[in-house]
């Protein structure tokens, strides 16, 4: 009997071997482009694309302008095009970028440590009223941005702002962003060391400057000595932290690898104290290690925070030391936990001077234009010639004399910028949103504003310090998982079954105190109209269950699900 033929082994599949590539680090030797943006940044650097601005774009008009200088290079001279009106936040993912682009610009006016004088002001704001239809926000980085910028009146807006030494250099791109500091450096009674002088030497040194002008993602710096830890230093690339070390004394301590968006990451300290004066070249061995170690093939694993994660404190302090300062660090203390929540300045606060500075608050960092020219003329008035920024959207007036503080502060209120602000109104701040912004899926500025009066009505004896966040989209402009209640915005379906503007939300987020990232409960998420009732029962459960002293954030922690539902 023939044997029954056999069919043939089905043959194995060959897997597919690909070379692997690396992840874009120059001091690895990989210097071949591996995206986009690292492609048009080898091409050609950012900061040379001022000069076809002023030669070419603003003579010849919006179409003119090379795709790769719009959406690219021209974030080095803090330009982004804004997005055009009506396009609802359901398209903002499946849109081509050239779909959702105005002819209009964002424009980001970079403020360092949040230092402006009265004629600075005056200057921003008269620019606001003549070349962005009076608007002019505050953002949680100390800086003003317009909207509304036309390219052909660029050239005149750098004219004037660095005119009163103003400048928009590197406000944007894969750049070493302002640095922020504490905005009474200098004055506070309470300041342990003023990181002032630090500050100004980076930017006279590294600013504008092609040693740091291509990074594999943005770098962002904070530097403070204020014991108020007022410049949210856990989620910066790189912050400088006012500490006292027991044999030195006065200096900072060094923290690297912060940072939100969609990856969340709490800084680490090297445990290392920097004296004042060696600040910049220790910032400048930081920024050389994220320059050239720094993750290039992927932009979204191209921020600080992910090689600090893969390396570890240990390592990347050595590396530091060795390839960068060749000497080591002095070992230093940690900064002492803050004695209070609120680290905005708000309200009034004598000076180590004897005058006192007044800090007040806008509405989630909206002003415009005009606001800001009577704001410096309200200083000027009162005796002051300095203003300042926080990295909480507020600003705050210096050097008011004891018998002009009630007068400034009234002047201010009808203004409707208070000085003596409700929870609410103090404790929340906004992204840009979809009004402008071309990521964003839902509307955040009004909707904040609204939130604020909804709740001072409902909830007038309210008092707690109290963070309320709002962001547009996942990428944490408005830092929402650091807040008590961060409010992420997404499409949500009603209970008509629509899909509307909404929320997901994060409850019990953190710095300064027991700095962490806040709870999502799951499935929670509101609409835009249900915000307000969401937030009043959240709160009033609270106040009834909360132990005494107990901040809403460690309550959030321990309460129970539908307690927070």
């Amino acid at each position: 009997m023939a044997a029954t033929p056999q069919k043939p082994a089905a043959a194995t599949p060959r897997r597919k071997v690909s070379r692997h590539r690396g992840e874009g680090q120059w001091a690895a030797g990989h210097f071949t482009p591996l995206n986009g943006n690292e492609q048009f940044k080898k091409d050609d650097d950012g900061l040379n694309v001022r000069t076809r601005i002023e030669t070419i774009y603003s003579k010849r008009g919006f179409d003119s302008i090379d795709p790769n200088d719009l959406r690219g290079r021209m974030r080095w001279w803090g330009l982004y095009t804004q997005r055009k009106p009506g396009i609802d936040g359901g398209k903002t993912a499946i849109l081509e970028p050239e779909e959702l682009d105005d002819k209009y610009f964002m424009l980001r006016v970079r403020i360092d440590g949040g230092r402006l004088t009265t004629r600075q002001l005056r200057v921003i704001g008269e620019i606001s009223q003549e070349f962005a239809r009076g608007t002019a926000d505050i953002t949680d980085r100390q800086n003003v941005q317009y909207h509304w910028i036309r390219i052909e009146d660029v050239p005149e807006i750098w004219n004037r702002l660095e005119v009163v030494g103003l400048s928009t250099t590197e406000a944007c791109g894969d750049t070493p962003r302002v640095v922020i500091g504490s905005p009474v450096a200098g004055i506070a009674e309470d300041e342990i060391i003023d990181g002032s002088s630090a500050i100004d030497e980076i930017h006279s040194r590294y600013i504008g400057s092609k040693e740091f002008s291509n990074l594999p993602r943005k770098f962002k710096t904070a530097i403070s000595g204020s014991p108020l830890l007022d410049v949210a230093h856990e989620i910066n690339d790189i912050a400088f932290v006012g500490v006292n070390h027991p044999e030195h004394g006065p200096g900072f301590d060094l923290w690297v690898g912060g940072g939100l968006s969609t990856n969340p990451k709490i800084g680490v300290r090297l445990g290392a104290w920097v004296p004042l004066d060696e600040v910049p070249d220790v910032w400048a061995g930081v920024i050389g290690i994220f320059r050239d170690y720094g993750y290039r093939r992927l932009r979204t694993r191209a921020r600080l925070k992910f090689l600090v994660a893969d390396w570890g404190a240990e390592k990347f302090r050595q590396v530091l030391q060795d390839e960068y300062l060749g000497r080591e660090l002095v070992d230093g203390p940690a900064p002492a936990q803050p004695l209070q929540r609120w680290r905005d300045h708000v309200g009034v606060h004598r000076q180590n001077d004897g005058r006192f500075y007044v800090g007040f608050a806008p509405r989630v960092g909206r002003v415009d234009g005009t606001t800001l020219t009577k704001i410096a003329e309200l200083a000027e008035a009162h005796g002051s010639g300095r203003v300042r920024t926080t990295v909480e959207q507020k600003m705050i007036i210096l050097d008011v004399e004891e018998a002009q503080v009630d007068s400034l502060v009234e002047s201010l209120e009808a203004l409707d910028l208070t000085a003596r602000p409700s929870s609410f109104r103090r404790g929340t701040m906004a992204c840009t949103g979809i009004e402008y912004c071309k990521l964003a899926i839902v509307e955040t500025k009004a909707r904040g504003s609204q939130l604020i009066d909804e709740l001072e009505r409902r909830i007038p004896d309210f008092d707690e310090p109290l963070t309320i966040n709002i962001n547009g989209c996942p990428n944490a402009c408005a830092r929402i998982q650091v807040a008590d209640i961060g409010l992420k915005g997404q499409l949500v379906v009603n209970d008509r079954g629509e899909q509307v503007e909404g929320y997901q939300v994060h409850l019990g987020g953190a710095l300064g105190l027991e700095a962490g990232f806040g709870r999502k409960v799951r499935g929670l998420k509101v609409t835009s109209d249900e915000l307000p009732d969401y937030v009043e029962r959240v709160l009033k459960r609270f106040q009834e269950e909360r132990e005494d002293g107990e901040r809403f954030a460690t309550w959030a922690a321990r309460a129970s699900e539908e307690a927070l539902s």
